[in-house]
């Protein structure tokens, strides 16, 4: 099988590698069911982490929908899934606790053109050589700042203010809130995330996150359970996409958002290198990286003007997509079409989901995301353990790009230090 490492410099979208080289009926049944598997997959996850992100579930869909279906189109994996990602929920709520709605569309949309510049200016390469003690510091550190922000929505808290933003300032104020829990909230996002974790454990093929909320929907309704809902919170989810408008510009205001879009460039650069490279791993084929900035890049332009969030390469999802026999970039393409159609039929019945029941598949998404065996076996190596908890640390007390960049300079400092001392006999 060819790796692609040939035309790996190659400013091409794998889709048209893929249909130059022929493409058959076979093919397309193959994608189609891999398209409708990861489908399933993404729908939940999409609603759940915009509603994480301070903002509503629809807006979550348009992310999966368009930006899906533009780095499938354009990218240059051939098993990228693009859409919302877990590790970008504190940054977009952050963002839209400081900017509003609009201000997220506008940072969504500079960090975007930024991307694509970094593609087109060949610096795929660079971002691919983060060290991976880094990666999985900022991950790490990302899965408890997530579980921190569910919460609230997962035992049903009232809190006497704000929430606040930074983690420290967060539990103090979780603690506080404790006498508010309600047991009907918190046993139903418990019981969601046990029986996910359950279903993942004795029937893995199964799509565990959409039975859990369909199950928890039902008991909420049938029970009339006094939880919080999509419905009671948003008013439900629209039954297709809004007319696409460009966030307002002003110098001003692009100055304000810059610091918020650099970090969303990072972050969306390494996410979806990251996840690209695990596809490679799995397939044994070799993504074109700069090509694949591009993408990602028009895909978050894209995303802004319908009014969606940030787009990434997310791993889980390109995981799912290659196990379930994927074959091309259709595969993407059909699953954004896919959560599309829930949305022009099924709509309706997203306004009986409980919050609680999101929050408690956002507790999975943080167990699977910390890479937890990895982290301990980095502690073995004291240098990779000094970048690891220099990333991890930053990453909880500060912010995510502090970590990174603090994790990076400290590997740096290492590497030269090592170029600079002498082999022993040399």
């Amino acid at each position: 099988m060819p790796d692609g490492s040939a035309t790996a410099h190659l400013y091409l979208p794998k889709l048209a590698t893929v249909l130059g080289e022929g493409y058959d009926l076979d093919a397309f049944r193959k994608d189609a069911l891999a398209a409708l598997t990861v489908a399933v997959v993404a729908l939940p996850l999409s609603m759940a982490i915009a509603v994480a992100s301070g903002v509503s579930p629809a807006r979550g869909l348009y992310t999966s929908i368009i930006g899906g279906f533009l780095v499938s189109a354009l990218g240059g994996s051939r098993f990228q899934i693009g859409g919302p990602a877990g590790a970008f929920i504190v940054l977009v709520a952050a963002t839209v606790a400081r900017f509003g709605v609009d201000g997220l569309l506008l940072t969504v949309l500079l960090s975007g053109l930024m991307l694509t510049l970094v593609g087109v200016s060949r610096l795929g390469s660079l971002i691919r050589h983060i060290p991976h003690a880094v990666a999985v510091g900022f991950t790490c550190g990302i899965a408890i700042t997530i579980l921190a922000s569910q919460l609230k929505d997962l035992g049903g808290l009232t809190f006497a203010g704000a929430e606040p933003g930074p983690l420290i300032p967060k539990l103090a104020a979780l603690a506080q809130a404790l006498p508010s829990t309600s047991p009907a909230t918190l046993t139903l996002g418990l019981a969601t995330a046990a029986l996910i974790f359950t279903i993942r454990r004795i029937r893995p093929t199964w799509p565990g996150m959409l039975i859990a909320l369909a199950l928890a929907s039902f008991a909420g309704v049938l029970l009339h359970l006094p939880v919080a809902t999509i419905g009671s919170r948003f008013g439900g989810v629209p039954h297709g996409l809004p007319i696409p408008a460009v966030p307002s510009l002003s110098l001003q205001r692009l100055l304000q958002v810059l610091p918020a879009a650099l970090s969303f460039t990072l972050l969306g650069g390494v996410e979806s290198l990251l996840s690209a490279k695990v596809a490679d791993g799995m397939t044994g084929r070799k993504h074109r990286s700069n090509m694949e900035l591009v993408a990602q890049g028009i895909a978050n332009m894209a995303s802004a003007v319908f009014g969606g969030i940030c787009v990434t390469g997310t791993i889980a999802r390109t995981a799912t997509n290659i196990r379930a026999g994927a074959r091309s970039p259709l595969s993407g393409m059909m699953h954004a079409g896919f959560i599309l159609l829930f949305m022009l039929v099924a709509a309706p019945l997203a306004k009986y989901i409980p919050l609680a029941a999101l929050a408690g598949l956002l507790v999975v998404v943080c167990w699977n995301m910390a890479e937890k065996a990895e982290f301990v076996r980095l502690l073995g190596d004291w240098r990779a353990a000094a970048v690891l908890i220099t990333t991890f640390g930053l990453t909880l007390v500060r912010d995510l790009t502090t970590g990174i960049v603090a994790g990076c300079a400290v590997a740096a400092l290492f590497a030269l230090f090592k170029r600079g001392v002498p082999e022993e006999g040399v």
